[in-house]
Parts: structure tokens; C-alpha cells; sequence
């Protein structure tokens, strides 16, 4: 899988430069959200903040947030920021499936975006209309296999949720979407 975009653009290119430069250890994020849509997967759509799940080491969340979370000088002089999410449903090995954003770009600073698959599966429980344009966007351009999506569902995600239901119904519209644009793919 190649990456959209192998260098950020303006104004991200120096906001996370600057934050690479200030950074005192190595630090890995897990990036979830619109960051990785947009310049893992090429989404149009502009974003203002890096979503995270994960850093490691664990212990450098804070720090993170001191030097690039809302309301830090970095954050206000690039309007940028990074953010930590709870996404509380993630597919349960979505950790090995990563892809690394900007390799060898940052010294210090390493940025792991999820496969597009868990990237739609991660936007299953807010189901926003956001959320959903996302994943139609991925089914469209990425040409996902609706049976890779709901077999991950299916071992990786359902068993930790507790609607299953309302999930169910979600993925269902969701494949849909798939669907659709099978349908209006020319042979």
C-alpha cells in the first residue's frame, strides 16, 4: 500500500517539524480520524487536528499534549494540534497492521496510521455523518472488500461491543456503501 502523500503539506510540514525538534525521546502515536484519511488515504477534506490513540512510551502523552495539545503555543501559532481520542472499539490486531506516515521524514517523531479497514471500523460506534462520507469515500477510492470488512467485524470488534445490535445495523448500511460502488464501477 502506497502512501497519498509522502510529505505533509503546509501548515503541517513545520508544525510537526517544530514538534519533532522540541521532542526530548522518541515518541510513536497510533493516528486514527481525518489525519489519517486525509494524508495516508488522500480525503480532500482538510483536518486541524492529529487523533491519537496510543503513544508510546505512555508517559509522553502529557508531555505531548504540553508542547502540541490545544491551547500550547505550537497549537495556537500553526492552528494545529494533537489531540487524544478514546476510540473505545478498535479492531483487536489492528496494531500489527499500522502503516507508518512520512517514513524517515522526523527524527524523533514516528506516526502510525491504521489500514484502511480498521480506520472504517474505528468510525463504527459515533457513525456521524462525517463518518459515514469517510467511509464512503475509502469504499470508493480504496476499493475495499466488503468480506474483509465485515470478517474483521465479525472476529475482531463485535465480540468487544456491547450494542451489537445498533453496530450490526451500522456495518450493514455501511456495506451498502460498498455495494453501490461495485455497482457503478464500468467492467
Amino acid at each position: 500500500m502506497s502512501l497519498e502523500h509522502s510529505a505533509p503539506g503546509s501548515p503541517w510540514a513545520e508544525f510537526l517539524a517544530e514538534l519533532d525538534a522540541v521532542l526530548p525521546t522518541p515518541v510513536q502515536l497510533h493516528c486514527v480520524g481525518g489525519f489519517v484519511a486525509k494524508f495516508l488515504y488522500g480525503l480532500p477534506r482538510p483536518t486541524g487536528d492529529v487523533d491519537y490513540v496510543s503513544v508510546f512510551p505512555s508517559q509522553a502523552q502529557k508531555e505531548l499534549q504540553e508542547i502540541a495539545g490545544l491551547g500550547s503555543s505550537l497549537s495556537k501559532r500553526f492552528r494545529l494540534q494533537l489531540q487524544y481520542v478514546a476510540v473505545n472499539a478498535l479492531p483487536e490486531g489492528y496494531h500489527a497492521r499500522l502503516v507508518e506516515m512520512f517514513p524517515g521524514r522526523f527524527k524523533k517523531l514516528r506516526l502510525y496510521g491504521l489500514d484502511p479497514y480498521d480506520l472504517v471500523l474505528s468510525k463504527l460506534e459515533r457513525n456521524s455523518p462525517k463518518d459515514r462520507e469517510d467511509v464512503q469515500y475509502l469504499a470508493r477510492t480504496r476499493h475495499l472488500d466488503p468480506r474483509v470488512l465485515r470478517e474483521r467485524y465479525e472476529r475482531e470488534l463485535r465480540p468487544y461491543l456491547a450494542n451489537e445490535e445498533r453496530h450490526d445495523l451500522t456495518l450493514k448500511l455501511w456495506l451498502s456503501y460498498f455495494e453501490r460502488d461495485a455497482e457503478n464501477m464500468p467492467d
